[in-house]
């Protein structure tokens, strides 16, 4: 049997996959969840891109994280991973609460990231509905019922019973106080009023049916330079699990259609 592929970031074991060959492609998962839930899009996608995916500090089967859990210090380890993979540029795609790591990687690091992704994702968390979820999300990781929320959580996303399977067993080595500060600074966290400043282009997908989210998808159409919103019908908000193929053409699609643009360019310079 392999060994599981680990990268040492400030003394903090990170476990990683890399499937494929092409232009990369890194995934963030949003708290107590890891990168078994990208494992459809690891299974499409890495037909024709480098799929990257990783468990967060304290999540699955990374090390537990002494320092707080904070967006900064998510994209921090994404670059350190980055690098040790020799990868230069990458597009990175983030879900729910990943979204925000996604647009923070954007904006602090945009020389590295040659766009986005966000899969009902958001720059801030604004209306009461949401807000009231991540409040209880963050009680309950603190409280004897975090199994409850696990549960919940990993049953939430799951397409069938295999899935729910896999998506309960790779979260049960995670930290409850590590999902407890991913969730905290998710709350807090807005970068709406720097959208603005992201040149990059960004891929939006929502679910038709996730109708608290749509709020957050004309907000970030609104302010970002430049974004394509698309809306995959009959989906609510857990579209890598549950609406998988039509996201991966999706991503496919645009990533593709940036990538074949970005030669023409070049071709042209270079006549």
């Amino acid at each position: 049997m392999n060994p599981l592929p680990y990268i040492i970031v400030n003394d903090t074991s990170l476990y990683y996959q890399v499937q494929g060959q092409g232009v990369p492609i890194m995934f963030i998962h949003p708290p107590l969840l890891t990168s078994e839930n990208f494992d459809y899009q690891a299974a499409q996608l890495s037909n024709r891109f480098q799929v990257i995916t990783f468990d967060i500090r304290g999540h699955g089967s990374s090390d537990r994280s002494f320092e707080p859990v904070t967006y900064p210090l998510i994209v921090q380890d994404m670059l350190k991973l980055m690098d040790g993979l020799n990868i230069k540029q990458a597009y990175v795609c983030g879900y729910s609460t990943g979204g925000g790591v996604a647009l923070h990687a954007l904006l602090t690091a945009p020389e590295r990231f040659l766009g986005g992704i966000l899969v009902s994702g958001m720059s801030e968390a604004s209306d009461l509905y949401l807000r009231l979820r991540m409040t209880t999300a963050i009680a309950l990781s603190r409280s004897k019922l975090k199994s409850l929320l696990r549960l919940a959580i990993t049953w939430g996303n799951a397409d069938n019973l295999k899935t729910f399977r896999t998506l309960y067993r790779s979260s049960q080595p995670g930290t409850s106080d590590n999902w407890y500060e991913y969730y905290r600074y998710s709350l807090d966290y807005s970068c709406t009023d720097q959208l603005q400043q992201i040149q990059a282009p960004v891929l939006l997908v929502y679910g038709k049916k996730d109708k608290s989210f749509h709020r957050y998808a004309w907000k970030l159409q609104q302010h970002l330079q430049n974004s394509k919103l698309i809306w995959i019908p009959e989906a609510k908000h857990q579209i890598p699990t549950k609406n998988a193929i039509m996201l991966n053409d999706c991503i496919e699609s645009w990533i593709t259609d940036k990538e074949t643009r970005a030669e023409k360019i070049d071709t042209t310079i270079y006549e």
